[in-house]
C-alpha cells in the first residue's frame, strides 16, 4: 500500500533526523485502539505482535495519547516509573520517547523513537518530535 510506504519512509526520515536507532508510528482508529502504521526495520517480530494494537492508557504510546504529553525514559530496560511495558523492554533498546500526534487540538496517534544507549531528550528535540507528529497527522487520512 502506497500510504504504508509513505508512513515508513517518513518514520525512517524522523529516526535519522533525531539520531535514533528505531521508531514506530501508531494511529487511533475507530475501535479506540492505537494501530501500528509503521515500524523501523529490524524490530523483532514478537515485539511487532505485541505493539500492533495498543489500548489508550497502556504502555508508553497509550500513555502519551491519554496524557496528551510526551512519555520518555532514559533507559527503558531499568525504568521503574510504571510507564514502560514488557513489550518495550523486549526491543533491547534504552533511551526512548513517545509523543502524541496532534491533528489540530485532537490526539490522533503516537510517534515513538528510541536509541540502543541511554538518552535524555532535550526540550528542543521534544518540540521537533511534536512538530514531526503534526506533519504525520496528514498521513493518517491517506492510510
Amino acid at each position: 500500500m502506497e500510504a504504508d510506504r509513505t508512513a515508513s519512509a517518513e518514520l525512517l526520515r524522523i529516526v535519522g533526523l533525531m539520531g535514533a536507532d528505531s521508531g514506530t508510528i501508531h494511529f487511533l482508529e475507530s475501535d479506540g485502539l492505537l494501530h501500528l502504521a509503521a515500524a523501523s526495520p529490524g524490530m523483532p517480530e514478537h515485539v511487532l505482535t505485541i505493539i500492533r494494537e495498543i489500548p489508550v492508557g497502556k504502555g508508553m504510546a497509550g500513555l502519551a495519547v491519554e496524557r496528551r504529553a510526551p512519555v520518555d525514559a532514559c533507559n527503558i530496560q531499568t525504568d521503574t516509573s510504571g510507564d514502560v511495558r514488557p513489550g518495550a523492554r523486549a526491543t533491547g533498546l534504552a533511551g526512548s520517547i513517545v509523543v502524541p500526534i496532534f491533528e489540530g487540538a485532537d490526539v490522533v496517534g503516537a510517534l515513538g523513537i528510541a536509541n540502543r544507549a541511554e538518552r535524555v531528550f532535550t526540550e528542543a528535540e521534544i518540540t521537533r518530535l511534536i512538530a514531526a507528529g503534526r506533519d504525520l497527522a496528514q498521513l493518517r487520512t491517506k492510510l
